[in-house]
């Protein structure tokens, strides 16, 4: 199971008029990019597990059976010269729907996994400047908890709100969030789908004159309780089997954790202007591997109508002709 620890940096963002403070929804977002493992970091302050004898962890990488209970710690380390307070909790992580990254829930939502079962022994932690506190945490696994992966991350959150300027002024609350990784024991088990596969597609209205483009748009679905590090080939084949694209989609999460949904795009730059398309998604990943189809018409309508419209002309002319040489009256030669 692939775990990149990048920080998690998603601020919480408030609008701020006179007597009125306004919280906003906002999720942490905590990006994938394919670095090296680093604790969880904004610059300012870090959050990470509490190294072990044989070397420091960048995230909480767990396993437990249903109904254990599982004692850590987490650090918060100050690197600013003033002191700063802290909001400690557990949040749970899903993936975004506008492009799979790893997020975690705000402390007023409901949590299911590892933000329910997760608990520090501080909720409120203040720091020393350039100095760190070790904060215990406590996981007690339900013995009716699914087996599989559970995600998560343990969050530190500013109580300080950066100011900002004018009447209605935004303001930054910041959070970092070292992530936790649980697999709670028992049937692993696999399983990715592919679906509403659509195609849009535009065309010059005359063929030849102007490029044609296509976009595949899908839904990747983890539909079972291992997180899954996807990749995706899209094929597309014309009529008579040519083949027309094959290539690997890129932008696919590197985690798409457990009954998380993602929907995603493909362009498909030159598409076929005259010819009949089959595009075949293929998604795989350890373990699993799923294909749903979807196909599209490629004509140059305005070249369609005109041809149309001049064989209905055709058709009206020889019609009128047939009815003219049959009312034609007989010439008598008696």
């Amino acid at each position: 199971m692939r775990k990149p620890s990048a920080p998690i940096r998603g601020p919480y963002v408030l609008l701020r008029k006179p007597y009125v403070l306004l919280l906003s929804l906002c999720c942490l977002l905590l990006g994938l990019a394919a670095t090296p493992a680093h604790a969880a970091d904004n610059g300012s302050w870090s959050v990470y597990p509490v190294s072990s004898r044989v070397a420091a962890r960048p995230y909480f990488a767990l396993s437990a059976d249903p109904g254990q209970t599982i004692e850590d710690k987490v650090v918060l380390a100050n690197k600013t010269a003033e002191p700063r307070t802290f909001r400690l909790y557990a949040a749970d992580a899903y993936n975004t729907a506008r492009d799979g990254g790893f997020a975690v829930r705000t402390a007023g939502e409901r949590m299911r996994g590892v933000g329910a079962w997760a608990r520090p022994a501080r909720s409120r932690v203040t720091v020393p400047g350039h100095g760190t506190v070790t904060v215990p945490v406590t996981l007690r696994v339900p013995a009716d908890a699914e087996p599989g992966d559970h995600s998560g991350a343990l969050v530190a959150i500013d109580e300080r709100i950066d100011p900002g300027a004018g009447s209605v002024a935004l303001g930054v609350r910041r959070a970092v969030g070292a992530r936790v990784y649980l697999r709670v024991s028992g049937p692993a088990l696999p399983a990715l789908a592919v679906e509403r596969v659509r195609i849009t597609h535009r065309q010059p209205l005359v063929p030849g004159l102007g490029d044609s483009a296509a976009t595949v748009s899908y839904t990747l679905h983890n539909t079972g309780n291992v997180t899954l590090d996807p990749k995706v080939e899209l094929r597309a084949r014309g009529l008579f089997g040519r083949t027309l694209l094959a290539r690997d989609l890129t932008g696919i999460p590197a985690e798409l954790l457990p009954g998380q949904r993602v929907r995603l795009t493909a362009p498909w730059r030159n598409a076929p202007q005259l010819d009949w398309a089959d595009v075949t998604l293929t998604a795989r990943a350890t373990g699993t591997r799923q294909s749903s189809s979807a196909s599209f018409l490629a004509l140059p309508w305005l070249v369609v109508a005109v041809v149309a419209a001049v064989a209905v002309a055709g058709v009206t002319l020889l019609v009128r002709a047939r009815r003219g040489r049959t009312r034609r009256p007989a010439i008598s030669t008696g």
